[in-house]
């Protein structure tokens, strides 16, 4: 039996018997985790409320064996509160969709269980952290998680030079399978012509230049987000459940 200490954002959580719950963890040190957490249910529960989506927390485990991710499900027997946001998070319908699509896109990028990815899990930290101060709007928080999730992931889109022969943009046609904006020459079958106000939106929330994304019209807000939503999708093969509920522009 062996104990483990991590932080990590709780992605989500299932019901377990009458009173447990398996939590379904992105820690720091060990990628994602699930864990057992006995009578988190009950009334009388003292840590039961701070294993709920979004919370950033502080938690120990107890596992058999010298590994945490081996035979059974770990226990999760601590948790300590490092940030609430969800607190904040869920208050707003505009924050809480965006978030969900956020937990839910960290999961998916994060294929198999005990293998760390700080750099995924920094990025989520970040973003739930700016979607809780309520500081940029929830729809431009997530397209640019999103798209340095893919970034990360080895499918970063390009936005000026095209992506097949490498000429320098701006590009006007876009195609999803050649991995962005292409030239007239590599154009392909399929490829569409987004407005260039989108595409320099796109570029800008994927280098974090929040200034000239924040200058952005509806419209262009719009158009952008459905780039991203057809990207992420086609580079996943199906399409996060939670991205129909998220608000556009």
């Amino acid at each position: 039996m062996s104990l483990f200490r991590d932080d990590g954002i709780v992605l989500r959580t299932q019901k377990l018997g009458e009173a447990d719950r398996i939590i379904t963890l992105l820690t720091r040190g060990h990628g994602r985790v699930r864990a057992v957490a006995r009578g988190v249910r009950r009334t009388k529960s003292k840590f039961g409320a701070r294993l709920e989506p979004f919370s950033h927390v502080d938690v120990q485990f107890f596992a058999r064996g010298s590994e945490l991710i081996g035979r059974g499900l770990p226990l999760c027997t601590q948790a300590e509160t490092i940030a609430p946001y969800g607190r904040h998070i869920v208050s707003e319908y505009g924050r809480y969709t965006a978030g969900t699509a956020m937990l839910e896109t960290a999961e998916r990028f994060t294929d198999h269980e005990g293998e760390p990815n700080v750099q995924q899990y920094l990025l989520l930290v970040g973003g739930l952290r700016t979607l809780a101060n309520g500081e940029r709007a929830p729809g431009l928080v997530l397209d640019a998680f999103l798209l340095r999730s893919l970034a990360m992931g080895g499918y970063a889109p390009s936005f000026e030079d095209c992506a097949k022969c490498g000429l320098p943009g701006p590009n006007r046609f876009f195609s999803i399978a050649a991995g962005g904006v292409i030239c007239g020459d590599c154009r392909v079958p399929g490829s569409v012509v987004p407005s260039p106000e989108a595409l320099r939106l796109l570029g800008a929330l994927l280098t974090g230049d929040w200034p000239a994304a924040e200058a952005a019209e509806s419209r262009h807000v719009r158009e952008g987000s459905g780039l991203v939503s057809a990207y992420l999708h086609w580079h996943l093969e199906r399409g996060l459940r939670s991205l129909r509920f998220v608000e556009k522009g």
